[in-house]
């Protein structure tokens, strides 16, 4: 008995809270993101009249599909499991061949086309190594094999049968139907099926570890460096004319009859607003630093692992010395954050980038996108392995941050949440496919590091996922605002490539000098240009 009122009262303190922010949001907030221009149509596709209006008075819609039981079938869901069970290095497709399948013929190559493929040598020798969440079930996938698994759809209505299946090569004859395809999910998400996981393309193990023990008596463990703040901004801050606003920049476009697209194509996550708070975190980021050179001709040990899943690499030249290189990663699932045991934010698949800008060669900032926004630091401020900066992805979500812990967004009091860890190490730059981007002629090429690789599916411009769930579906909610499912996000030629600050966004762009409020912590031990020492391959377990 006092069992069953103890989970009555917190199912009505439940209710009550998600009410309260419900109501709090709507009495501050307009229904925003390419959902709310749908928000009529969402909501009378309900065949309940009480859900209907509870949605329209309160804000409160779907909450009868709480129940996660009519989520999923389950006699599919133990089909699901036995699939997982049985999947083994056997039943893994090969995707190489699909990322060799490029029309360009490199035989053919004039001198001055190969010179506009070259990615720079200071590009690969500051690539970013990133940790992944040690306890993710979401991990990095392939594009190729994310579009074996996905049909596509013109809105809710399939284009083509399930097995005729778009590859990397033809990916954009789909923009005949326009910006409103979504690339749907053959399964249902909720059951978990294995592709969706990645499960497969963890990063193999380094085999070490960072040794933070004594730290602070340590040589330059108390955050001190030598080196002089960036006092050269003007040189390198604004770079380029800026993107078109059909490609998330503010410039129109002159061939443009109408903006065919929304300009705020945010990760995936049209549910998350620019209003965000910052980025708070729960402890220093301790750094290392020293020297791998990455192209030099010797063999050296990367201190990250190598995944299956490959990150795709666009280099582009902003002019007077400035190239930004954007590492993208993708995701076929993104896991949505709690609040107050429930989940919000899910979509099918995730792009996320970093950016690093370089003026003359040399770096001098790097962007880490966050949902909807992200932050820029200092190349200075932030932690490095050698010359290589490093970030950290949060669990489920992949946002980009600069330090470990906990990071507050969208809603107060910290209720919406990332968290980062020192998880598994990514060398993203083991496994990539590089291309260079003429942003003011639209035009992408395969780099001379890999010169087969396929142009065509960076052209696609629906959604790499599905549409967000009508308010029909058993799966959908929505509270404070809130889906439980969004829309899949667009592609990287929507991430406002061209952009004239290293921000995603158009307007200012704080890069900051300090992580957390202080300078990042670096390892001193070893300087530029040196080989590592044996106490850093023992350190991270190199051997």
């Amino acid at each position: 008995m006092k069992r069953g009122k103890r989970i009555s009262v917190a199912l009505a303190s439940t209710f009550l809270s998600l009410f309260s922010i419900s109501q709090l949001y709507q009495n501050t907030h307009h229904q925003a993101g390419a959902e709310g221009l749908e928000e009529a149509e969402w909501i009378a596709s309900s065949r309940s009249w009480i859900e209907r209006k509870t949605c329209q008075w309160f804000g409160f819609c779907g909450i009868t599909h709480l129940n996660r039981s009519k989520w999923v079938n389950k006699s599919h869901r133990k089909d699901g499991d036995a699939a997982q069970a049985a999947l083994t290095d056997e039943h893994l497709l090969d995707f190489s061949e699909f990322w060799t399948s490029g029309k360009s013929r490199p035989e053919d190559w004039s001198d001055d086309e190969r010179a506009l493929r070259e990615i720079p040598k200071y590009v690969l020798d500051h690539a970013p190594l990133m940790h992944l969440f040690s306890g993710e079930k979401f991990w990095p996938c392939d594009i190729a094999d994310h579009l074996i698994h996905t049909t596509p759809h013109l809105n809710y209505t399939p284009i083509q049968a399930k097995s005729d299946h778009p590859n990397l090569t033809d990916l954009d004859e789909l923009n005949e139907f326009g910006y409103s395809v979504y690339l749907q999910s053959d399964d249902n998400v909720e059951e978990r099926p294995a592709w969706l996981s990645g499960e497969s393309n963890v990063p193999t193990k380094s085999g070490g570890r960072y040794d933070d023990d004594g730290w602070e008596q340590h040589p330059g463990g108390d955050g001190s460096i030598d080196d002089d703040p960036t006092d050269d901004y003007d040189t390198w801050y604004e770079a380029g004319i800026g993107d078109i606003k059909e490609k998330g920049g503010e410039r129109p476009d002159p061939t443009a009859l109408v903006d065919a697209t929304p300009t705020d194509t945010p990760e995936g996550e049209e549910v998350v607003y620019e209003d965000g708070s910052g980025a708070p975190i729960d402890h220093e980021p301790r750094m290392i630093r020293r020297t791998l050179d990455w192209t030099a001709g010797k063999k050296h040990h990367s201190p990250g692992g190598r995944s299956d899943a490959p990150a795709v690499l666009v280099t582009i030249d902003k002019g007077d010395g400035v190239v930004d290189a954007f590492w993208f990663f993708f995701y076929s699932y993104n896991l949505g954050n709690v609040v107050l045991n429930v989940r919000f934010g899910n979509h099918v698949g995730d792009w996320e980038h970093t950016v690093v800008r370089f003026h003359h060669g040399k770096p001098k900032a790097v962007f880490f996108s966050e949902h909807s926004f992200g932050e820029a630091y200092a190349w200075d401020a932030v932690e490095k392995i050698g010359k290589r900066p490093v970030g950290y992805i949060a669990t489920g979500t992949h946002a980009m941050y600069a330090t470990p812990g906990t990071h507050s967004y969208i809603l107060p009091w910290g209720l919406l949440h990332d968290i980062t860890d020192r998880g598994p190490l990514w060398d993203p730059a083991l496994n990539v496919h590089s291309y260079t981007y003429d942003y003011q002629n639209d035009t992408l090429r395969s780099s001379t590091k890999t010169p087969h690789a396929p142009i065509e599916w960076f052209y696609f411009v629906g959604h790499w996922g599905d549409k967000f769930y009508p308010l029909s579906d058993p799966r959908q909610y929505r509270f404070a605002g809130q889906y439980h499912y969004v829309n899949g996000p667009y592609g990287p030629r929507f991430k406002n490539l061209g952009r004239k600050k290293v921000c995603q966004g158009n307007g200012d762009c704080i890069i900051k000098e300090f992580v957390g409020g202080r300078r990042a912590k670096r390892w001193t031990g070893a300087g530029e240009g040196e080989e590592i020492s044996p106490e850093d391959i023992a350190r991270l377990g190199l051997e």
